[in-house]
């Protein structure tokens, strides 16, 4: 029987061809091993910035939100500034020795304007919107606009000397530049 089972069996593989075959398969796998590490770290790669990417599109709308609700009644300031300045111009156009009580209708009235333009004062200072009045400041292009040069004695150049229409800025963004004329 011993001899019936050694015809039957595979005789033997040399140990260098089994060897070989180990060593093209260790290949192989190596192969794999390495193709599958580099397609891992392309697409842990590809999934970081992926993250990175919706954590600055989540900061970018962030910012941008706050912006809006911070800004967002720009335009609306803009529109009330023109009546800001009809109220400050009929206040200002009331000559004050006829606010006696021989003309109590005037007085009333100029009373009313000064007290709707306080108000309307009030309610810009609430919502962030602030005057910016430079009389006697150095002329900064940011806040201001210069419409003309005049000599003025005790004044240094570059000062402003004259604020023809008062500016506005909403939070820290100019709405309207101050309309002034400045020392040479």
């Amino acid at each position: 029987m011993d001899e019936v089972n050694k015809q039957q069996a595979p005789p033997p593989a040399s140990s260098t061809e089994t060897d070989a075959k180990i060593n093209e398969e260790l290949d192989q796998l190596n192969k794999k091993i390495s193709e599958l590490t580099k397609k891992n770290d392309e697409l842990l790669d590809k999934y970081k910035r992926a993250l990175a990417d919706g954590e600055n599109l989540r900061t970018r709308l962030t910012k941008q939100i706050s912006e809006a609700k911070i800004y967002g009644i720009q335009k609306f300031c803009k529109d009330l500034l023109d009546v800001a300045d009809v109220l400050n111009k009929a206040t200002e156009s009331v000559p004050q020795n006829e606010l006696n009580s021989n003309n109590p209708y005037l007085k009333s009235l100029y009373e009313g304007l000064v007290m709707t333009e306080a108000e309307l004062q009030a309610v810009f200072k609430r919502h962030g919107l602030e005057v910016v009045n430079p009389i006697n400041e150095k002329f900064d292009p940011n806040f201001h606009e210069a419409l003309f040069q005049q000599d003025a004695a005790g004044k240094k150049a570059g000062t402003v000397v004259i604020v023809t229409k008062v500016g506005y800025k909403l939070q820290d963004r100019v709405i309207r530049a101050a309309l002034v004329g400045v020392a040479r």
